[in-house]
């Protein structure tokens, strides 16, 4: 059973780091947690700092661009990094080759990335001439479903294709409603074992490069027991954080908040649930509050 906490300010002592996520714990896709941004200012403000580490499929200056429109002053965080971030990595190194793309046609962003820091543009190709496939969500999300991409996928796996899953979130909060993510995608393709590339978390490289910026804030020094993930995701957030064997503070209110709170806009958390929760993931956050906040 995590330690359950009322505010950030019970552990703050005990880390110099704080790796946060960004979507569930600082907003909900339209407004930003005034009481979250509050947290992360105030632990700043007592020497840690703060890498903000997402799951989203855009660049950190589009994440970044997000925050600003939504109100999150910039002295809630040093750092972003993202998804987005180790995508444009991963293109970058497989630019002689062509891909085929899953996502909105509008989410560009990625490959503007690219261009900006190599000068060349990605080739783009129909699933039967790529040479891999990147995967940044649903092609339009309002109306499909992952199983709709069932026999593409059959396809990608036919042809031994690579999938880059720029996002490996399975759903989102956005607003009021859970939106599905290329994550989901992605679990599909592996379960027919097609092999996955993932970008984000709960996997290595996001973490790599997460915690290479924490080094670089902390002037070239940094205790791995003195960092702190937080996030709202078990399968994502608090996972990639035990696998790291970093400790963790779990939002409940999150995207699991009907299962730990009930049905209840203000329903408290059920601690019995929060316990048989942790219990059936097989791992558990070090602490636990219900919305993140000092």
């Amino acid at each position: 059973m995590p330690r359950l906490i009322r505010g950030l300010a019970e552990l703050a002592d005990g880390y110099d780091v704080v790796l946060s996520d960004v979507w569930g714990v600082l907003h909900n896709g339209a407004a930003y947690f005034k009481k979250a941004a509050e947290a992360l200012e105030r632990f700043r403000a007592k020497g840690g700092a703060v890498v903000l580490i997402t799951n989203s499929p855009n660049p950190s200056r589009i994440v970044r661009a997000h925050l600003d429109s939504l109100g999150v002053p910039r002295e809630a965080y040093d750092a972003i990094v993202s998804s987005g971030d180790v995508t444009v990595a991963l293109l970058i190194e497989r630019a002689a080759d062509a891909l085929f793309h899953v996502g909105p046609a509008w989410e560009t962003a990625l490959f503007e990335e690219v261009l900006a820091l190599t000068g060349k543009k990605l080739r783009l190709a129909p699933l039967d001439q790529a040479g891999f496939v990147l995967c940044s969500g649903l092609t339009h999300p309002a109306r499909e479903t992952p199983a709709d991409y069932d026999a593409s996928l059959a396809r990608m796996r036919d042809r031994g294709l690579d999938f880059i899953c720029a996002n490996p979130d399975i759903v989102v909060q956005d607003g009021e409603d859970l939106v599905y993510c290329a994550g989901a995608i992605a679990e599909r393709y592996a379960a027919i074992g097609g092999k996955v590339i993932q970008a984000g978390k709960p996997f290595p490289p996001i973490y790599e490069r997460a915690l290479a910026r924490a080094t670089e804030l902390r002037g070239g020094e940094l205790a791995q027991a003195r960092v702190l993930a937080i996030g709202d995701a078990m399968r994502t957030d608090i996972k990639g954080a035990c696998d790291q064997g970093l400790a963790s503070l779990f939002v409940t209110s999150g995207i699991h908040r009907e299962e730990l709170h009930g049905a209840g806009e203000d329903a408290a958390l059920d601690a019995a649930a929060l316990r048989q929760f942790a219990e059936g993931a097989g791992f558990a956050p070090t602490a636990a509050i219900t919305e993140l906040a000092w």
